[in-house]
């Protein structure tokens, strides 16, 4: 006699918050009883989950943490195409859910298959050194390009193979629309609604005439030569490299998209209201 395979699901813990572990299990807990495999990354033990292997037939990732969580998250269902569901564990972020759902409605959303997906834009970087790539990799958020030590770098910055401008300055970040309301915005980037196609060029404190962010085409190449002695590179904050000069960093949209799902509708303007506590009491009436 044939069994069906039981559903699975991924749950991704922050690793320092106890709030985070409560959670997980009790939603491990309910999700079992309903006939479901949940596996988890946490060094943390979560009720019932097994280790989570491998992405096959993976049917969702939920996370409890932050933003950096959910990054964490798309690590692991990059190559996939699994959605990544974040519950907020306090501080309102731009990728999870506005409001904290119960564990309940979390687990009937689950089961119903009952949420809306956002596919978000992925950027793709590789490093050459002597004309020969020696790293490669990509960011759902940003990837940096910053000063080690206490001297500005020197960036020569090119744009779909033509040259733009030479920058002494403390970096430079290139993001995504999703990145756009992270690093690139704390450092004067313009906010960028997630279904708009493009990447945001953004120079830190240069010492140039023209060092204004840029809104760039996601089919563009962006391509930044490193002048000076050295330099660091960081994508999403996590993933680092060190650079030295004359090396070329090549940014693209990445051919991989990440899935960000939600079960509770809440545009984007909402969660910006939410995140900076924006004063819309009393507009007309409101």
């Amino acid at each position: 006699m044939m069994t069906l395979a039981k559903r699975k699901v991924l749950l991704v813990v922050h690793p320092t918050n106890p709030k985070a572990v409560v959670s997980a299990s009790e939603l491990s807990l309910l999700l079992i009883s309903r006939g479901f495999l949940v596996v988890t990354n946490s060094p943390h033990e979560i009720a019932g989950a097994s280790t989570f292997e491998s992405v096959a037939e993976l049917e969702i990732a939920v996370v409890f943490g932050g933003d950096g969580t959910i990054l964490r998250a798309a690590e692991l269902v990059r190559d996939s195409e699994v959605p990544i569901l974040g519950i907020n564990l306090g501080n309102v972020g731009f990728l999870a859910e506005v409001s904290r759902p119960s564990i309940t409605s979390i687990a009937d959303a689950i089961e119903a298959g009952n949420y809306r997906t956002e596919s978000r834009l992925l950027l793709r970087y590789e490093v050459l050194r002597d004309q020969k790539v020696i790293e490669s990799g990509w960011a759902l958020n940003e990837v940096a390009i910053e000063r080690n030590n206490t001297q500005m770098v020197q960036l020569f910055l090119q744009i779909d193979g033509r040259p733009l401008s030479r920058w002494g300055c403390d970096g430079v970040i290139c993001a995504t629309p999703t990145g756009s309301t992270a690093y690139a915005f704390s450092a004067g980037g313009p906010v960028v609604w997630p279904e708009v196609n493009a990447l945001v060029l953004l120079p830190l404190a240069a010492h140039a005439l023209f060092s204004r962010p840029m809104v760039v085409s996601p089919d563009s190449e962006i391509a930044i030569d490193l002048e000076t002695d050295e330099a660091l590179l960081l994508a999403d904050g996590m993933r680092k490299m060190s650079l030295r000069q004359h090396d070329r960093i090549v940014l693209t949209k990445d051919s991989k998209r990440v899935q960000l799902t939600h079960i509770e509708d809440a545009l984007f303007t909402d969660r910006l209201v939410a995140k900076f506590k924006l004063p819309i009491e009393g507009w007309r009436g409101e």
